[in-house]
């Protein structure tokens, strides 16, 4: 997994309340069980004028040029509910998406961003609507900042917000961790533990 520091990038502003992962990434398109081939249905309902077409919905912000290498998303509340389908988060993944900011998430969702690479960050509801604003003016120069290690965002008018996680989530991200990466750091107590066993209970190993 791609560690995460900090990111200045184009920002895509999809203020929406209750984006469920059905939106993020219909059914229809989870033709596989990989991390791939997901990007193109990303936001397929939305994206495209006809279920199942590729034919670009006029004024989405991932069919508008301005949008392109948007690697920020700001989204609204409740970002993420509905099923628990990892695909959401591969798809954002996939697409480029390293952070999302929203004023809450879906918990399953949420922990899915974390385990695929991706920031989530929580602000409140009024930074997003005035950052989305600004971005939108020039998305291409107004371009806001995820700071990991601090701990902050950065609009494109230079004001700043705080936000939080919890010290694993942020560890995984910060060094490119999966759930097994972070169980093999403690490879020595797993391995002194199994050692003390064998020697306290030898006929299990037998």
């Amino acid at each position: 997994m791609q560690s995460f520091t900090n990111l200045t990038a184009v920002a895509m502003p999809l203020v929406r309340a209750n984006i469920d992962t059905d939106a993020i990434i219909p059914s229809r398109e989870m033709k596989g069980v990989s991390k791939t081939g997901l990007k193109d249905g990303l936001f397929a309902g939305w994206r495209y004028t006809q279920i199942g077409g590729r034919e670009p919905t006029p004024g989405f912000p991932l069919n508008d040029p301005s949008y392109d290498g948007c690697a920020i998303l700001l989204g609204g509340e409740n970002f993420g509910c509905g099923s628990s389908r990892e695909h959401a988060a591969w798809a954002l993944a996939e697409y480029g998406f390293r952070a999302i900011i929203a004023p809450s998430f879906n918990p399953i969702f949420f922990g899915n961003c974390v385990r695929n690479g991706i920031v989530p960050v929580i602000a409140d509801l009024a930074f997003i609507e005035a950052a989305a604003k600004a971005v939108s003016q020039a998305p291409q120069t107004h371009r806001m900042t995820v700071d990991l290690e601090a701990m902050t965002v950065t609009s494109p008018d230079n004001a700043k917000a705080s936000f939080a996680l919890e010290p694993e989530a942020r560890e995984m991200l910060l060094h490119g961790l999966d759930g097994i990466d972070l169980t093999l750091r403690l490879r020595d107590k797993i391995d002194a533990s199994v050692d003390a066993d064998r020697l306290a209970r030898p006929w299990i190993y037998l």
